[in-house]
């Protein structure tokens, strides 16, 4: 019987200490949390203007940046996640295990696979580069980028189907 009662206390336990925790776990580095369907992503609405709109099963990692909390780095690894930089609100990255991408105001998406990353611009300037920091592009509203490590960067318009594909893993 003791063995039993321990472990009733040990569950009650758990469960006092979880269930405040996981209503705390809506917000990741000072950005609340919310999930979204059809498709299903997660929103993250960060101080400064940054919002990060990710797939449901994007692996992603959000930095902070001291006291203001405005996160100043994402690592991304696996899937998209769409980035709202708001202009002059100081500069943000993404970096992955292909490429940096970087900016000071604007919307783009960027998408992780194995072997490579693809940023698309929507609209401002994202600069990329090899996630080295070699050999940076700057790409402006209706480009994109697909990087390859090893591999030189090749600025290319991206056809609307393409484009399309990638903005409705967003709901757009």
């Amino acid at each position: 019987m003791p063995i039993r009662v321990s472990a009733i206390f040990a569950a009650l336990t758990w469960l006092i200490v979880m269930v405040p925790l996981s209503s705390s776990a809506q917000q990741v580095n000072h950005c609340p949390k919310s999930e979204l369907g059809d498709p299903p992503r997660v929103v993250y609405q960060c101080a400064g203007g940054l919002v990060l709109e990710a797939e449901a099963a994007a692996a992603l990692g959000i930095v902070s940046n001291g006291a203001s909390g405005r996160p100043n780095t994402v690592e991304l690894t696996k899937d998209g996640v769409l980035v709202e930089v708001e202009p002059g609100s100081g500069p943000f990255q993404i970096l992955t295990p292909h490429a940096i991408a970087a900016v000071r105001g604007t919307v783009y998406a960027v998408d992780v696979t194995d072997n490579s990353t693809s940023v698309f611009v929507m609209r401002g300037e994202v600069v990329v580069s090899h996630s080295d920091g070699s050999e940076g592009v700057s790409l402006s509203p209706g480009f994109g980028v697909e990087v390859f490590e090893g591999e030189p960067l090749i600025i290319t318009r991206w056809p609307s189907v393409k484009v399309e594909r990638l903005l409705a893993r967003f709901g757009r």
